[in-house]
């Protein structure tokens, strides 16, 4: 595949940008490919596994001479990152990031970008209940998707190329504006990361259910509560915060239906439980044909990369 970045910079070496280094790499996307994080630790690790060119001590540093910069950081961080490195972008230079808000990722970031700087918002539909800089694997974005969200006004060059990369790494790619985005992801990821989260918390709290009992019969549903709960919680306390009203808005939902239900069982209403349950079923089969999984009876994820 043809080279499509002369220089990437990496502000952050975790999973996501470990990944994409890796799929750059692997597909000869990058001529080199420059990182950072704020862990010395993190930076001698990206270093040691070889997955970026060079490894900088400072943002500034990394960003030198590079043609698109991804901000790889957790939401909440990244404006304080593109203050501090919007002075010393190059001149045509795209800067993209890969955080799950993004109305939120705009206001921060885009004031601090200068002119000629060309702002993509982009958020890869992928992952895994690891972190860090071991974590990443070239395959992580096959037939998952990208999605971005340009701003009303930005070169359609500069979207293009990055859709080129991220088609690249084997991705499938789409457009939406920014507001609407949040909503779809407070729905299909942010609010059942929380449901995720108090389910495993009640589990702590359930003094009549011991910690034993929870963790050696957790091949059942409990499980796959805990494989979403083990995501990095610097990353989802940023994204509750803010991504609020559209989450607050489908967690308002969320316990309108809990209602029913509860209701549904209190009075023996068998039909709607079943009427409910055959209805919920059929979006699991739509998401098994779009491939966004498999039919596997094992939930357990095994990686490929």
């Amino acid at each position: 595949m043809a080279q499509i970045y002369e220089r990437v910079a990496l502000i952050g070496l975790g999973l996501i940008a470990g990944s994409m280094a890796h799929a750059m790499k692997r597909h000869g996307l990058a001529a080199h490919v420059a990182g950072y994080a704020r862990s010395e630790e993190t930076r001698k690790a990206a270093a040691e596994i070889g997955f970026v060119d060079s490894v900088h001590a400072t943002a500034i540093e990394a960003v030198k001479d590079a043609d698109l910069i991804v901000l790889a950081v957790p939401v909440g961080a990244m404006g304080a990152v593109a203050e501090e490195i919007g002075p010393h972008l190059k001149p045509g230079a795209t800067v993209t990031d890969v955080g799950s808000v993004k109305q939120a990722v705009i206001d921060a970031v885009g004031p601090h970008l200068p002119e000629g700087v060309h702002f993509v918002p982009s958020h890869p539909m992928a992952g895994t209940e690891h972190s860090g800089p071991y974590s990443g694997f070239a395959t992580l974005f096959e037939n998952r998707w990208w999605l971005l969200t340009p701003i009303e006004g930005t070169d359609e060059g500069a979207i293009a190329r990055l859709r080129a990369l991220y088609e690249g790494f084997g991705a499938n790619v789409d457009t939406m504006e920014a507001g609407h985005h949040d909503l779809v992801l407070a729905v299909v990821s942010h609010t059942p990361h929380l449901i995720a989260y108090t389910m495993v918390g009640v589990a702590d709290h359930l003094r009549r259910v011991s910690q034993s009992e929870v963790i050696k019969y957790s091949a059942t549903g409990f499980r796959d509560f805990t494989r979403i709960a083990a995501s990095d919680p610097t990353m989802w306390r940023d994204v509750f915060l803010t991504n609020k009203d559209a989450t607050l808005d489908i967690l308002g939902r969320f316990t309108e239906e809990l209602f029913v239900l509860q209701r549904a069982i209190r009075m023996g209403d068998g039909d709607h439980l079943h009427e409910y349950f055959t209805r919920t079923r059929a979006i699991r089969r739509g998401i098994i044909e779009a491939g966004q999984d498999t039919d596997a009876p094992d939930f357990g994820r095994t990686r490929k990369g």
